[in-house]
């Protein structure tokens, strides 16, 4: 036998004997740090697919005479903004940038925090849009709270850099709309990269997907099952949250019992449960489907029942007949501007919706729902916001250029880390060459935690994924 071996197996006999020795009597409580874990998911935070996201390298850089929006509801006009190891540096009037800056010249040109798209389905409903990418909607039963969309990203879908080039440095994929509970959305960068996990956010919150209406009735009523109806639905939502909570309470009875050195067998897991028991942890956010203005009401109501937030409403068209309540409940509105009448529960829609809920004190986003709409969501939010100043209401530009920064970082809960442009946050920034509010204005450079991930001056700096060019080049 080698040496090193028969020296690895007297180490490891002398701490069995050891460990031995030192086992405490009959009776005696194990200490804390010595109780059984979780399983991995049921622990708070814990994430079988980590994220392995590397930023992007960058260089000291100084965007110098600027008009800056900075997503905090200031405007500053001929301002600078500094970027240093991925942060944000500082941000302030025009000054004489620091030695060993890269400077760029910002004169006549906008910039803002990067925008956030709070609703995505790209990855997961890919182009080329064929069934072979067709991934978003485990349509198999109403719950589906087991699956992560995460799983059905397909890293290559050029929709990525279609979205970078809009602006786009951070966004949040959900699963499809088909059932009650539809599973884990996922945060990712919007980086080029040739796995999942090396696009998800380091450290955001995993996030449930829920569906209101008319999408879950029609799919299973359709096929003799329930939900057939809304009352259908309803049942549904609950009959899980009361599973759910029975989960939760089995797996802390087993967790007490083990830390107080009692004999005990864990329960069962179950995956559709550990979502929803996170949600009922508030580990996990829920992010909710939902049209109609009665039906926003009556899920507040489950929520109040089973003591788990709303986190987001999505769609939302009749958002501005309940403004009120959703800002009493702290409940982001994402929306459009002009997305009517697809169905009939969009009937109501109407351009103001965003400005009327900013309006009562709500948290208002403007989201894409689509590949196309992701590229122009400085357009869509302008569509917006004149609306609003249409109805008499009167917001600045700089406080609707929240509606695709700083508002989805809340709803997405990585506000503390992105969504506007503040001392020590990610330097996720966009230099515009024109107002961003106008038609015509485009993204002229992009950088996502201070490198370049964007320039539409720089072919070498617009990156193609591998369905486009081929392998090589990305991560």
């Amino acid at each position: 036998m080698p040496h090193i071996v028969r020296a690895a197996l007297a180490a490891s006999l002398a701490a069995s004997l050891a460990a031995c020795a030192t086992t405490p009597e009959a009776g005696d409580k194990p200490a804390a740090a010595a109780r059984k874990p979780l399983p991995r998911g049921l622990e708070a935070g814990a994430d079988a697919f980590a994220s392995t996201y590397r930023p992007l390298p960058g260089r000291p850089t100084a965007i110098v005479g600027a008009n800056v929006l900075t997503g905090t509801g200031a405007q500053i006009e001929n301002g600078m903004v500094l970027m240093r190891d991925g942060r944000i540096e500082a941000v302030g009037p025009a000054a004489t940038p620091p030695a060993g800056y890269d400077v760029v010249d910002a004169r006549g040109r906008w910039v803002t925090p990067g925008v956030i798209d709070a609703h995505s389905h790209l990855g997961a409903g890919a182009s080329p849009q064929v069934p072979a990418h067709s991934d978003i909607n485990e349509a198999t039963e109403p719950n589906t709270a087991q699956v992560w969309v995460e799983h059905s990203v397909w890293p290559q879908d050029p929709g990525f850099n279609l979205a970078r080039s809009g602006g786009v440095t951070t966004l949040h994929i959900l699963p499809g709309s088909a059932n009650l509970f539809g599973g884990r959305g996922v945060t990712l960068r919007n980086v080029p990269a040739r796995t999942t996990q090396a696009m998800k956010f380091p450290a955001a919150p995993h996030t449930l997907k829920m569906a209101c209406g008319e999408n879950p009735k029609r799919l299973y009523g359709g096929r003799n099952r329930q939900p057939s109806t809304r009352m259908g639905n309803m049942a549904g939502y609950r009959s899980g949250w009361i599973a759910a909570a029975e989960y939760s309470r089995k797996w802390d009875e087993y967790r007490t019992k083990s830390e107080n050195g009692e004999k005990a067998d864990p329960p069962k897991r179950d995956l559709a449960l550990d979502t929803l028991a996170g949600v009922l942890r508030g580990e996990i956010l829920v992010q909710n489907h939902c049209y109609r203005a009665d039906e926003m009401a009556l899920m507040i109501d489950v929520a109040k029942e089973f003591g788990y937030k709303i986190t987001a409403f999505h769609h939302t068209t009749e958002g501005y007949k309940i403004a009120d309540l959703l800002a009493q409940n702290d409940i982001c509105a994402a929306t459009w501007a002009n997305w009517w009448g697809g169905k009939l529960e969009q009937l109501d829609a109407i351009e103001a919706n965003a400005p009327l809920i900013h309006a009562a004190g709500g948290c208002a986003i403007i989201h894409s729902d689509d590949p196309d709409l992701i590229q122009r969501l400085n357009q869509e939010t302008a569509e917006a916001l004149a609306a609003g100043r249409d109805a008499g209401l009167q917001i600045s530009e700089a406080e609707a250029i929240k509606w695709i920064t700083a508002n989805p970082a809340k709803a997405l809960g990585i506000l503390k880390e992105t969504g506007t442009l503040e001392p020590g946050k990610r330097a996720d920034v966009v230099l515009w060459d024109k107002n961003p509010f106008s038609v015509y204005a485009r993204a002229q450079r992009v950088w996502i935690d201070g490198g370049v991930a964007y320039d539409r001056d720089q072919p070498a700096l617009q990156p193609k994924s591998d369905f486009e060019i081929g392998l090589g080049g990305l991560r």
